[in-house]
């Protein structure tokens, strides 16, 4: 287990993050404007969102309330009284003038992210996750010359979650922002859309000498896919390292991704705290979360995906890494303790899940939930399997079958019961033979027939062996079991 960083040309790659995970409230945080995705222009932004005069923010609960689920799924912890402050800077897209944020004392304090990047844990540090309003969006692709506002996500509650500078490198990058994604989205407080702007990713980056002082970092905004986030930091890392052997110095700044051409550029230099004048909101009183709320809300969390992929690996055998596929989101989980549930051993059901099924949901891009075959039919194949009654050519199949529902009568259908796995098998003429009888007689038919065979056998060529089962599996249609036909002709050659 490697514990060196790796380097870049000599230098040694410093990432931290800062992500904005949009709360899945109802309505925005300190007013009752909807929140919903995709309503026209300016349709839901009320006189609190833009600040009009005689107007007064309140606290909306929901989104503390997720603040809280989130500090108790890190490990960090919550501040008995935060405080909200206003954040002033000047941008067409934000109404008030400020954005009412949290800046000397957050909500969610300190914790950590751990995940797994190949075999190795890792484990990067937060630093706070502080409770704020989301500001408008400019749209310049629909005008000519001019720009529009849209000032619907104004007042929109935002998680910003903000990481020390602990990632070493793009893939471990990638790695947390996967994980802090599927957390959110587990535990209920993010629906996770990174198309939608749900989900937005900042990603701090700077380069330096291995045991030198850390360096200027420069800010990457809005990366809204894990792809994108990839080119974008793996850019940044080339281009500071090719400005500093080229003698020049890093500036600070903010920069953007262009996935037209795989490259950043700078928007506008970068902003120290200072700059943006922080000061306590006058128009809220500090936020207090009493000790009984927390533990109420403790007592509602869901298992958590590393602790349920630990139990994985203590209860049912399972590598890390199967374990963490198979937790990769509550409904992955719930299918495959549905099939073990049913009687599948759980490692071939963690292989039907990771194979066949993964496979294809991915190529017809549907979820875990969509899948037409059942935990329940998935745990009767397997049985078939463990029993003898197919082989593993006959079980695929059958797969096949339930895949694509043929034989499901609409009765059936209706009543949500799919198709019998037994009757597939009945139906498809799939039974592996096992009548030792039976088999007999045709392994006896083969080995009259190959005596060629028997003797490269007997002088210990292995192929000649396999040419033998071959063949008795040909004679019976493929359907001999494998492990009897292999018995058989090991005791009649001795």
């Amino acid at each position: 287990m490697s514990t060196t960083p790796p380097l870049v040309q000599g230098y040694e790659v410093v990432i931290g993050f800062e992500t904005h995970a949009q709360l899945s409230t109802a309505s925005k945080i300190f007013s009752r404007a909807s929140t919903a995705f995709g309503a026209e222009p300016n349709t839901q932004a009320c006189a609190v969102d833009l600040a009009l005069p005689g107007t007064l923010p309140v606290m909306n609960k929901g989104a503390v309330e997720r603040a809280i689920r989130l500090g108790l799924a890190l490990g960090s912890h919550i501040a008995p009284r935060s405080v909200f402050a206003r954040k002033n800077y000047f941008y067409p897209d934000l109404p008030k003038g400020y954005q009412i944020s949290q800046y000397e004392i957050p909500v969610v304090q300190g914790g950590s992210v751990s995940f797994y990047l190949g075999d190795e844990l890792k484990t990067v540090r937060l630093v706070r996750a502080h409770l704020e309003e989301d500001a408008g969006k400019s749209l310049h692709e629909d005008f000519v010359g001019m720009s529009g506002i849209d000032l619907n996500r104004a007042g929109t509650p935002l998680l910003e979650i903000v990481t020390e500078p602990d990632m070493r490198s793009t893939a471990e990058a990638v790695a947390y922002a996967r994980e802090l994604h599927k957390i959110v989205t587990w535990i209920g407080i993010c629906d996770g859309n990174m198309q939608e702007g749900s989900f937005r990713c900042d990603a701090n980056v700077s380069v330096r000498k291995p045991g030198q002082p850390l360096g200027t970092r420069r800010e990457i905004k809005n990366l809204n896919s894990f792809r994108f986030m990839q080119q974008a930091i793996d850019f940044e890392i080339r281009w500071q390292i090719e400005q500093l052997e080229d003698g020049h110095a890093i500036q600070q700044a903010t920069v953007l991704f262009d996935p037209d051409t795989g490259e950043t550029r700078a928007m506008r230099t970068k902003e120290d705290a200072a700059d943006y004048r922080y000061f306590p909101d006058p128009d809220l009183p500090p936020l207090a979360i009493a000790a009984e709320w927390v533990e109420r809300v403790k007592s509602e969390m869901p298992e958590l995906p590393r602790a349920m992929a630990a139990r994985y690996v203590r209860d049912h055998g399972l590598s890390e890494y199967d374990a963490t596929q198979l937790t990769q989101s509550p409904a992955h989980a719930a299918y495959f303790e549905a099939a073990v549930a049913a009687g599948a051993a759980p490692k071939l059901a963690s292989n039907w899940l990771q194979g066949e099924i993964s496979k294809r949901l991915n190529a017809q891009e549907l979820g875990i939930e969509a899948a037409p075959v059942s935990a329940a039919q998935l745990a009767q194949l397997i049985g078939r399997i463990a029993d003898g009654t197919i082989s593993n050519n006959a079980a695929r199949q059958v797969f096949e079958a339930l895949w694509n529902r043929e034989g499901a009568s609409a009765d059936a259908e209706a009543r949500g019961e799919g198709q019998d796995v037994d009757a597939l098998i009945e139906a498809k003429g799939l039974k592996q033979m096992s009548d030792t009888g039976a088999l007999e007689k045709i392994v006896d038919e083969v080995l009259a027939k190959n005596e060629k065979n028997i003797a490269e056998y007997r002088a210990g060529k292995d192929k000649a062996f396999n040419a033998l089962v071959g063949q008795v599996m040909k004679a019976s249609a493929g359907k001999a079991n494998p492990a009897q036909v292999n018995a058989l002709i090991k005791a009649k050659l001795g």
